[in-house]
């Protein structure tokens, strides 16, 4: 564990004094941070983690102390290691604590279908899997959820169960279900609402403001293409009045119009989500593992750099601070560079926390704020790299999370040196 600026020890060594200068010249700290931590290289098998047993195991248990949700998050949602740590802590966090569910960035309709797998083994993790956020289709996901329901196999009278932070939303059904019943109904004006439907629904694919980074976007705003599409249903004179189809519409456009593109806002809509994931804990009385990105598990707002005249917005994590107290526990899950595939990311920029935490030459390490030595070092103003599905390397310096204290956002800090990418599903 690094527990300050410059200089590296071991857990075992929490007496020592570390408030000499960089680790880089105390070697000493430096091989005893590293035989703490039996740190590896991007080259390990898929499934194991960046941290060691022993380090996986001691921050698993200062983060269920005292805690009712565990929030953590990662800076990418592409690379394989910053998904391995929460998937391992949170395994730990099941096993060895009591946690019994695992809050994700889907739908609540989206997560009934990953915990109707996890508890009754219906179909597969895969197929699960199908229909939900893209960035959550991946191998390293559906490992997961397997071993939940290998979990659950085992404890069938005390299961873990799978929550969404999202309400109900549109899926590709819904397209389908609305064109069959024009079709039916109306044929002469299929044709028309499709051209209205077909271009929108690809952003359940690739998110809408994703395609305009990209340059595939084909042009009008999809939330106005929705409304146009419900104005049609409602003026038809037969297929405008069934009630079932007109709840899918109202679901499409809703759909859009909460979207990244159709809000303007990267900022997630915290207050919903936050109310969402609360009800269930308090519903179910479970302890939860919140898996989202940084921006949304922060435990305070911060500032995006990509939109930096919004300035601070509530997070999700904010808000579950403010409820639960210390019952929240924030965790950031980074890296200094790394191919994920997708993109290349470089080193980054000196002001970046990121650059700060690689100034440790280690391939990885963790560092507990709620230490008073920690928190006097560290504390402060921080920007945090993001990269999202927009990410452009050219524009590095402003793809940053800012906050204005980095030891109320987060409690704990995990710096991965090197990111290599997820495995994505078909």
């Amino acid at each position: 564990m690094i527990d300050d600026s410059a200089v590296s020890r071991s857990s075992a060594s929490a007496s020592s004094d570390s408030s000499d200068s960089s680790a880089s010249s105390d070697s000493s700290a430096s091989s005893a941070s590293a035989a703490a931590l039996e740190l590896r290289d991007s080259a390990t098998p898929f499934g194991a983690a960046p941290l060691s047993d022993a380090a996986l195991d001691e921050l698993a248990a200062s983060l269920a102390d005292g805690t009712t949700i565990v929030g953590i998050g990662g800076s990418t949602r592409f690379a394989r290691e910053t998904f391995e740590v929460p998937d391992q802590l949170f395994r730990r966090l099941v096993r060895q604590h009591g946690f019994r569910a695992l809050a994700v960035q889907v739908s609540v309709d989206t997560a009934a279908r990953l915990d109707r797998y996890v508890t009754t083994g219906e179909g597969t993790a895969t197929a699960a899997l199908d229909g939900a956020w893209r960035p959550m289709r991946t191998a390293e996901t559906a490992a997961a959820l397997e071993w939940i329901r290998a979990f659950n196999r085992d404890h069938p009278h005390d299961p873990v169960r799978v929550f969404g932070v999202q309400p109900a939303k549109a899926r590709p059904e819904d397209y389908d279900a609305v064109l069959a019943h024009v079709r039916a109904t109306a044929p002469e004006r299929l044709a028309e609402v499709a051209a209205h439907l077909e271009p929108i629904r690809t952003a359940h694919r690739v998110d809408e403001h994703v395609q305009r980074a990209r340059g595939a976007h084909p042009g009008r705003p999809f939330a106005e293409h929705a409304r146009d599409a419900l104005a049609l249903l409602r003026g038809l004179p037969d297929a405008g009045h069934d009630e079932r189809v007109l709840t899918r519409m109202r679901r499409i456009v809703e759909f859009h119009e909460h979207s990244v593109a159709g809000r303007g806002s990267y900022a997630g809509e915290a207050a919903v989500w936050a109310d969402v994931l609360g009800d269930q804990q308090r519903r179910t009385g479970l302890r939860v593992v919140y898996w989202d990105g940084i921006a949304h598990t922060s435990a305070t707002g911060g500032t995006l750099g990509l939109a930096p005249e919004r300035g601070p917005q509530p997070s999700v994590g904010s808000l579950l601070r403010e409820r639960h107290g210390a019952g929240y526990a924030s965790v950031a899950v980074g890296f200094h560079h790394g191919d994920l595939g997708v993109v290349a990311v470089p080193e980054p920029a000196g002001d970046f926390l990121d650059a700060r935490l690689g100034a440790v030459d280690l391939p990885a390490h963790w560092l507990d704020l709620r230490r008073a030595d920690a928190r006097r070092r560290w504390d402060g103003p921080a920007k945090l790299r993001v990269i999202s599905g927009v990410y452009d390397p050219s524009r590095d310096a402003r793809e940053h999370l800012a906050v204005a204290s980095l030891a109320d956002a987060f409690d704990v800090l995990v710096h991965l040196r090197r990111a290599t990418p997820v495995h994505w599903l078909p």
